[in-house]
């Protein structure tokens, strides 16, 4: 469907060169100044001069053009159906890389296999990395189990509220803490991501490019609704999917945007052969490994080595296996 977007915001580009941020609390404004003060002379009336030009009306009409998506268009995410922190912060750290549709495939069965942060924080590696694969980007079922081990050790297994308490946790930046914060504890903070960046770009910088994070964080914060962030966070997320898929992605336009790089011979793509090689035998060597991945003998090599480093494995003799855990 075609959705006619607002007109642009016509204005000098703010640029601020001396911060780099996706989600913050509501402070927003009192950490910048606190951390750049008059050394960031573009800080200074940013958020008026942005607020000036989106009116009441403007901002009403905007609203209702994301929620008239959503409420036709919406997506039933398993995630979205409840507010239980553990099962939330599951899928966020699912979602960090990989695609809606394949973290849907696993996250009934992740959630089945280890129910609460108790059962996670006990998962045996093998069982772990086992029901990971597919996903990529295996270090975060490592990190998302030292994570369960932190909060069962130091919060009795309950997740902190506050982005703050949650970006001590491992594997937790700013957005996937901001995120949770609104989410499951419907916390009114201000996240962005690649998702909601598009939105914005599109609806208010058509004429734009190398649109900057710090232009957009004074909308994201004020079109927020406060009384349901969870949802409007969901809508705008659903409405930027739906930006990408009919036409060319705004956010290369962002001053911020980088491709990824391909996954095919990559490192990546290295390291998940050798795990899926592992998780399904115990005990094999190096010249064995080569033959099931079909890699580059230096490449497998030069990755188990870094591989045990990291604790996905460890090494016997001339035998590897997933490591201890």
């Amino acid at each position: 469907m075609g959705l006619k977007p607002l007109r642009p915001l016509r204005e000098t580009p703010l640029v601020l060169s001396c911060c780099d941020f996706y989600c913050c609390g509501s402070a927003r404004d009192a950490f910048l100044l606190s951390t750049f003060g008059s050394a960031c002379p573009a800080l200074r009336g940013l958020s008026g001069l942005v607020m000036k030009r989106l009116t009441p009306s403007r901002m009403r009409s905007f609203r209702k053009k994301i929620y008239d998506h959503y409420r036709t268009h919406g997506r039933d995410l398993p995630w979205r159906r409840t507010r239980n922190p553990y099962r939330i912060l599951v899928s966020e750290i699912m979602l960090q890389q990989t695609q809606v549709e394949r973290v849907i495939e696993k996250y009934s069965q992740f959630i089945k296999t280890f129910p609460n942060f108790t059962a996670l924080a006990k998962a045996p590696l093998r069982k772990l990395l086992s029901l990971w694969q597919g996903m990529g980007y295996n270090r975060r079922a490592l990190s998302l189990r030292a994570l369960a081990q932190q909060v069962v050790k130091e919060h009795r297994g309950r997740l902190p509220a506050e982005s703050d308490e949650l970006m001590t946790l491992p594997g937790i930046g700013r957005y996937t803490a901001g995120a949770i914060a609104a989410f499951a504890f419907n916390k009114p903070v201000m996240v962005l991501d690649t998702n909601i960046r598009r939105v914005f770009i599109h609806e208010f910088f058509q004429d734009r490019e190398g649109v900057r994070d710090e232009e957009i964080v004074p909308l994201v914060e004020k079109t927020l609704d406060k009384a349901d962030p969870g949802k409007w966070y969901n809508a705008l997320m659903d409405y930027g999917a739906m930006v990408k898929r009919e036409g060319a992605n705004p956010n290369r336009r962002s001053a911020h945007y980088t491709r990824q790089s391909p996954f095919e011979n990559s490192n990546r793509q290295v390291r998940g052969l050798i795990l899926k090689a592992l998780v399904g035998v115990t005990g094999l060597s190096a010249p064995q490994i080569v033959r099931l991945t079909g890699a580059e003998r230096q490449r497998v090599e030069s990755n188990l080595v870094q591989m045990a480093k990291e604790g996905f494995i460890k090494k016997r003799g001339n035998a590897y296996s997933i490591g201890h855990g």
